[in-house]
């Protein structure tokens, strides 16, 4: 991912140096569990330990003659080893995968942490702006459509809720793919002891892989991927609310606009939504790292690399990505102005079309049949929507006409819209449970 957008800890997981600390740590785990069975001299764990990772210019240029990245960096880190036969030992009863897949775990399940943490302040986030909206009363829509009274908060209870469970799927694929494979070239411990991947597993504070045929099958890191792709698209669903509410005719919500911001190059007076049009940009980053990674796991005939190129560009961007839409949907939200005035204004713009739906039961509870209340009640919203009448108008008109008798205090208070999220308290609760 471009500098643009990696943040440093983030970045660090996925640079080529720390890839290769990585993959020092296991060749030398390896190697400390060979030499504690009697495989190895245990005079050699000591140099390879002591020995320093190479650097990625050091292993790109010897790379470049072997045409094979784990033999140039195995070939790099004995050029640092002191004294160099001690490295003959390194990489003992091991294939490439071994070490790739094993090193990979620990960037993904230090990559996952990073998120777990950035989720945990986001849930906390939605959470505290929910409940300190909960009595922000609102127009609820539909299809973009004004629909009834909402409160501001239950909106954003609904995306708090959602980014809970986007964190709880995470740490379940982290479990999936936190797994060592140290099982030789085809999988069958052939030329290494089975003890060897549970002493390397448990020094990672990692688990053994169920079963590996030299690589492990793909589909705990494809779910980890779309994991990442749902927290994307929630991060979204944040920026598409503020972008609406942000629009010159709603009004409603806007992001903070600082000292100096500049809207456009061309019109002075702008004020847009970057922050979420960004947000909303880097999630079709992340959804599209899905489709590529999951076919990593059909491979040919027991295996290929196939993946392996693949991955080198999904999984770093896809967490490096994701990394930073949690960094901007947390600030959005913290940041976020909410204007209570316009939401109310908005709600009433319609003259009371949005309580259609309680007149209709309130004509039904009073002996009307359901077919006949909702002809009179739309009849009358359909005028108001034309005429821009306010609804009680239209509505006692078509009553009259209809011979229909309308209880006026009753319809004050069905005209009421704190009476539609009066039962909204439970609900809060449990958004005020959230942690």
């Amino acid at each position: 991912m471009i500098e643009r957008y990696t943040l440093p800890e983030m970045g660090r997981v996925w640079s080529d140096q720390h890839k290769y600390e990585l993959w020092c740590r296991v060749e030398t785990m390896v190697l400390e569990a060979h030499a504690a069975a009697g495989r190895v001299p245990a005079e050699v764990v000591q140099p390879v330990r002591d020995a320093p990772p190479p650097t990625p210019e050091r292993v790109a240029e010897i790379e470049e003659t072997t045409q094979h990245d784990v033999i140039a960096f195995l070939t790099a880190w004995a050029d640092n080893t002191e004294p160099r036969s001690a490295a003959a030992y390194v990489h003992h009863g091991m294939t490439s995968s071994d070490l790739l897949d094993t090193a990979l775990a620990v960037q993904l399940t230090e990559a996952t942490d990073l998120l777990l943490a950035r989720l945990d302040r986001l849930v906390a986030v939605l959470r505290d702006h929910a409940l300190a909206h909960r009595d922000t009363i609102k127009v609820g829509r539909t299809h973009g459509v004004h629909a009834e009274p909402d409160v501001w908060g239950h909106r954003v209870a609904d995306i708090a809720f959602a980014a809970a469970r986007s964190r709880d799927r995470l740490r379940a694929a982290r479990e999936r793919v936190g797994v060592v494979a140290i099982s030789g070239a085809v999988g069958t411990y052939s030329l290494i002891d089975p003890a060897v991947e549970v002493a390397v597993a448990e020094a990672l504070d990692l688990r053994p892989a169920d079963a590996s045929t030299q690589v492990v099958l793909r589909d705990s890191v494809s779910e980890w991927v779309a994991c990442l792709a749902i927290i994307a698209t929630v991060c979204e669903t944040v920026a598409l609310e503020v972008r609406h509410g942000q629009r010159t005719e709603v009004r409603e919500l806007s992001e903070a606009f600082g000292s100096g911001q500049k809207g456009s190059s061309a019109m002075p007076h702008k004020k847009n939504p970057i922050r979420s049009e960004r947000i909303a940009g880097l999630a079709r980053v992340v959804r599209a790292a899905v489709v590529p990674v999951m076919e990593g796991i059909p491979l040919w005939h027991e295996r290929d690399i196939s993946h392996s190129s693949t991955e080198r560009v999904f999984l770093p961007d896809a967490a490096i990505t994701t990394d930073y839409l949690l960094h901007l949907t947390t600030g959005l939200v913290e940041n976020l102005v909410v204007d209570a005035d316009r939401m109310r204004a908005n709600l009433e713009s319609t003259g009371g079309l949005i309580y259609t739906s309680s007149v209709l039961l309130e004509l039904v509870e009073g002996g009307a049949s359901r077919e006949d209340a909702y002809a009179l009640v739309q009849a009358a919203a359909m005028e108001t929507w034309n005429s821009g009448t306010p609804f009680r108008e239209t509505l006692r008109k078509r009553a009259a006409d209809t011979g229909v008798a309308l209880d006026e205090a009753r319809l004050d208070e069905i005209c009421r819209p704190e009476r539609y999220v009066a039962n909204l308290g439970l609900l809060f609760d449990r958004v005020a449970a959230l942690s």
